[in-house]
């Protein structure tokens, strides 16, 4: 079956509908000239006659409003076709995967049009991030998981070869290696189902004060180590959410805390806020400069990327984080605290 374009079909409905306009017009005025004639009795009168000039005119007359349509019609074909041609090159284009390609208006479009350009040049820019966030995503991975296998591989095979002898402590460090990289996977998994909108939540009602010092207390040997100290300054608040999911996210924080901030008070505070429970991690610095503050939500990002990696960390924390809280329906900020450090809240819906 042959295809015609829209161009063709378009000019052949302006001409049928040119050529149907001119004969209904003449159809139209020789009708009337039969009908008077018939309900007269009498022959056409000289007042319907037509001489040859008569004629000409009528016929330039028409002529011009064929031409007048047919330019008129073909400035609204142009109007139509532009977007649509430069659509289906710039689909095209993505299809074969060129991402960056993007359609245009052309000089005043129609609103329909606009709106549809508009759309594909937005689908194509999500694809492109998209694109762009899976070859990151792939790189950050493969970085972070070479690190520890390697050195897993290395003592492992220095231990089949005899070259270190089947220590405790060797044993204790490989041990540590792989409960990080299970916490990386773990990490992982949460961001995968979170983007996927397949995070389940178990909710249930917590005494908030009585969850965060429980947490507290679990973190406070290894804050004492590393010459922190974890303040209090918690008020009455009960929230429905899922405890586990919050205990992960509170402990992403403080680690992130313990291993980053100048060693001092790290405060920890919640209180009842706009129908819902809001929880902050503040330190006494050094900082987190604006510019990193509004990204410092985003996956393997590091406020300090040469000192986190020296410190450890996969920079999937604070994605998680997010991850969780965007889950419940809440929201995260990041803003400078009262101590000169950075204060991490967290505000949760009470969905009770």
């Amino acid at each position: 079956m042959k295809l015609h374009s829209i161009k063709h079909q378009l000019n052949w409905l302006i001409l049928k509908v040119t050529l149907y306009s001119f004969v209904i017009s003449f159809g139209t005025f020789f009708a009337w000239v039969f009908y008077t004639t018939f309900r007269s009795g009498h022959p056409v009168g000289d007042e319907f006659a037509f001489d040859t000039a008569d004629w000409v005119q009528l016929i330039i007359s028409t002529l011009l409003t064929v031409l007048v349509s047919v330019l008129t019609a073909a400035g609204f074909v142009r109007k139509i076709l532009f977007p649509l041609q430069s659509l289906t090159v710039s689909a095209r284009q993505v299809a074969d995967g060129d991402l960056s390609a993007r359609a245009q208006q052309g000089e005043k479009p129609l609103a329909e049009m606009s709106a549809l350009v508009d759309d594909f040049n937005q689908m194509a820019a999500r694809l492109e991030n998209a694109s762009r966030d899976i070859r990151t995503w792939n790189a950050a991975i493969a970085h972070e998981l070479r690190t520890p296998v390697t050195i897993l591989r290395g003592r492992l095979q220095g231990l089949a070869d005899g070259i270190f002898p089947p220590e405790q402590q060797l044993f204790v460090n490989l041990v540590k290696q792989t409960d990080g990289l299970s916490h990386l996977i773990d990490d992982l998994r949460t961001l995968s189902l979170a983007q996927s909108g397949h995070l389940r939540l178990s909710r249930s009602t917590i005494d908030v004060p009585q969850e965060m010092a429980a947490i507290a207390a679990l973190m406070e040997a290894d804050f004492k180590a590393s010459q922190h100290s974890l303040v209090l300054d918690l008020h009455p608040a009960q929230l429905c959410c899922d405890a586990a999911r919050l205990r992960q996210a509170m402990l992403a924080l403080l680690e992130n805390a313990r291993r980053y901030a100048v060693s001092g008070v790290v405060v920890i505070s919640c209180r009842e806020q706009q129908q819902g429970v809001t929880i902050s991690v503040e330190d006494e610095g050094p900082g987190i400069s604006p510019e990193v503050a509004a990204t410092i939500w985003d996956a393997f990002v590091r406020g300090d990327d040469s000192r986190s990696r020296q410190r450890g960390g996969s920079g999937l924390g604070l994605a998680v984080v997010r991850a969780i809280v965007l889950a419940h329906g809440g929201e995260v900020r990041c803003t400078p605290g009262t101590l000169h450090g950075t204060r991490f809240t967290l505000w949760l819906p009470d969905a009770a």
